[in-house]
Order: structure tokens, then sequence, then C-alpha cells
């Protein structure tokens, strides 16, 4: 059974034979889904058969080669656990001449005689977006299941949140309630017969800038993800809270990818971790930052609609940091200067060129990374856009709410509070190359990043 609170239902329309879809978006996987479990209730209600359709956009907010590779081979995976259930499995490759997915959907449920639709959620304007589409178009019951977050958004709070210390007692409150282990999906009694998907021409055929190469670092899929979460569990949990922060320590989870295209639950995660062996300071600080901080993120993206620009920032920053605008800065760099790593400090450099080479930047580099881009911009909103710019390009998580409130909270003080006032950075918190030094081996991670 799938607590209500995580369901919202998105039109009007009377249930009707047929098959159910599940309009597969941001949950990427088929166990520990819930939009997939209760589109599975729905389809056995109804004694239909459940076919999983994705709608392939060919753009993305400005995503590349890189992320739609991880993705469609993730993808790949999934038609295969798929039909080992006895589900089917649909790729609609859309473009704006046929009026995008929401579009592209619809007709596909009219086509199919589709009695019910389940999508899961995300709080981005341009999935909302495609959903009011798809709602106003369809002639079957329209549902959304927040599959994503432990303890559903729109349930966890009401409001855009002020911060962590606001939030925290909410979901702690709440997470008891969610925080469980879901039946695995089982498999339909027949398949619907559909063709496979073409996946050598699907991903021949993408029209996305192909300048940003894969990576090879990670390999894509429902499988890998659960392999690797299990060797973290194993080798790394224990030194996570003294560890964390240290670039060159190899001991953060490397799970975020993962975690951006729902190829791991959350939830799955948080079970696994509280059920191990590692002490009990190391899974608190990796708990606090899998769900709270990750849900804040999604908090943020729901109720500020302006998440992903300079304007959305809260005040008292965006008027600290206008105060400070016209400051003197040491150095001012192009976009271009900054996407080729072409700065006066190696340290930043080095985290810029682990972006480019391996689609991530450690988590505590990244706020550092982000911290100098407005220290050298022309103005705070041009550092906005700049940061934005290049997590949305090479970041295999970008295009995320996590980056949206990491750029937001580096550059606009989102979650925070105000510290002393300096120049340029007004009342934002502050980071230097000296209080690197004093962390971890500065010239370690330069030089690993170097010989990649």
């Amino acid at each position: 059974m799938i607590d209500p609170r995580c369901i919202s239902r998105l039109n009007e329309a009377e249930e009707k034979e047929g098959p159910v879809i599940y309009w597969m978006s941001r949950d990427q996987r088929v166990q520990h889904n819930r939009a997939l479990l209760f589109a599975r209730m729905k389809a056995t209600a109804l004694h239909q058969p459940l076919i999983v359709v994705f709608t392939l956009a060919t753009s993305f907010i400005g995503a590349t080669f890189r992320q739609y590779h991880f993705m469609l081979e993730g993808l790949r995976e999934t038609e295969n656990l798929l039909g080992e259930l006895n589900i089917g499995f649909v790729l609609l490759q859309c473009s704006p001449e046929m009026g995008g997915p929401g579009m592209e959907l619809a007709r596909y449920a009219s086509s199919a005689g589709a009695g019910c639709v389940v999508t899961d959620y995300s709080p981005l304007r341009i999935s909302q977006q495609w959903k009011r589409e798809a709602a106003a178009l369809l002639k079957a019951p329209f549902y959304e299941v927040d599959a994503h977050n432990i303890v559903p958004c729109l349930a966890a709070s009401g409001k855009q949140e002020y911060a962590a210390r606001t939030f925290r007692p909410k979901i702690n409150r709440l997470l008891g309630e969610f925080l469980l282990s879901q039946p695995p999906i089982e498999a339909m009694p027949q398949a619907p017969e559909l063709p496979p998907v073409n996946w050598t021409e699907v991903i021949g055929n993408l029209s996305v800038d192909r300048t940003v190469a894969p990576v090879t670092w990670l390999k894509p899929g429902e499988r890998a993800a659960e392999e690797h979460l299990n060797l973290f569990i194993k080798n790394k949990l224990a030194g996570y809270a003294d560890l964390r922060n240290n670039p060159t320590a190899d001991a953060t989870s490397l799970l975020s990818t993962y975690l951006h295209f729902g190829q791991l639950s959350a939830g799955q995660v948080a079970l696994e971790v509280q059920s191990s062996q590692a002490p009990e300071e190391s899974k608190a600080a990796f708990l606090e930052e899998l769900i709270v901080r990750r849900e804040l993120s999604d908090n943020y993206c729901a109720y500020q609609k302006r998440y992903d620009a300079y304007e959305g920032v809260p005040g008292w920053a965006h008027t600290s940091l206008e105060k400070h605008a016209l400051d003197p800065r040491d150095a001012i760099y192009t976009p271009l200067e900054f996407e080729t790593a072409a700065t006066h400090d190696r340290l930043w450099n080095a985290a810029q060129k682990e972006l480019l080479n391996t689609g991530k930047i450690h988590g505590y580099m990244r706020m550092y990374w982000a911290k100098k881009i407005l220290e050298w911009s022309p103005s705070p909103r041009e550092a906005f856009e700049t940061a934005l710019w290049l997590n949305d390009r090479y970041a295999l998580d970008g295009r995320d709410p996590n980056g949206y409130a990491g750029v937001a909270w580096s550059i606009g003080g989102l979650h925070d509070r105000p510290w002393f006032e300096r120049p340029v950075y007004g009342k934002i918190r502050y980071m230097n190359a000296s209080g690197c030094q004093r962390k971890f081996d500065v010239e370690r991670y330069i030089a690993r990043q170097e010989t990649v």
C-alpha cells in the first residue's frame, strides 16, 4: 500500500478499461520505486497490462552527450529488467515540432487506449510544465507519485523553508512513517506485445552537444548503483564522518549521479546505511546529507519558482551582494576562461578540471569552486549564471535541485545566515585557499587532477 500523501491527482478523468501507463521520468529504476509500484497495483486492480513509457526530449536544460549517454545506458538496462517482469517498455522520441514530451505522452496514451496514467514527481519547472500539458489532454486518470524523496516533498512542508534547522524537525517527525522497505515489483501475468528499443540507433541519432564526452569511471544502471552502494557501505562509510570533507581521501559515496537519474532509491540507501555496522557518527553524518539536505533542495525548487535565477536568493543576501557589486575584484574572468580552467588559482583550476574530466567535483571543493566564481566575476548575477551553466553542462548530477540549491547556497546565501561583511562577498560565507590547506593536502589534490 502506498501512503496517499505520496500521491497527487493531476486531472479529473474517470478510470476506464485499458493498459496502465507509468510515465517514467525522474525515477529510472524498477525496484524500490513507489510510482512503479503504484502503477503495478493499478494494473492488477484493473486487470490490465502495464507499460512503462519514457519520453526522450531532444534537449533538457543544457544537458550534453555526457548526461544523455549515462541516462540511456541505464534505461537500456531498465527495459531488460522490466521485460523479465512482463512489463512493457516504450521510448518515445520527442521534438519541439511535435509539441514536446507532455503532448507526445498524451498522444501515445490515447493511441494505446490507456485506462490510467501514473508518473513520478519532480519540482522542476520543465517537468511540471510537461505534466500540465499532458493533464490537459489525457482522457484517463493521471496520478503523480513522489518516488524520489523519502518524505514526499509536498507533505514535508507547505512552504519554502528558511534553513536546514527549520526543515529538519519536520522531516524527522515524518521519517518513521515513510522510511519503510517496499515490496519487490512482481511479474505481470502477461507481457504486452511491443517492439524492443533500438538503443544503438537512439544513441546514434541524438542531436545533442557531443563535445562533452561520456565518463568511463562510473557504470550506469540500477544494478551498478546497488553494487556501488554496497561497496560504499563496506569500505567507506565507517570513516565518513571524519573524512568526507577531504577531497584526497576518497571517502564520499559517489552516489549522487545514481540518485539524480533515479537509478537508485534514497529510501533504499537510507535503510541499508541504518542497518549497517558503521559507527553511529558516520551514519548520522551521511543520513543528514542524504535526507535533510537533499530533500531541502527539493523544497527550495518546489516553492521558489526562480530557483535557477539570481533573483531566487534570499533578500538579505541579494541586498548585501548588490551593495558590493561594484567592489574591485583581484581578478575578473570570462565564462570561457572559467570553463577552460584558465584562472591564476591552481586549486580552483584543479576543481574545474575534475568537473571537465570526471563529471563531478568533490562536495567540499564544489563550494570553493562556486565561491571563487563569485569573487572573480564582474557581478554576482554573472557569477550565479556562470556557475549554474558550468554545473549543468559538465556535471553528471547537474540540472537537479541539489545543484540549484548548491549554487544558491555558495553564491547567494540560501539556507545560510549572514556572516561578517567583506568586499565582494558582502555577508555571504567566505572561503579561501588557506582554509583548504588546513583541511587537506592541496598539492596532492592538484596533482591528482593534473594527471587525469
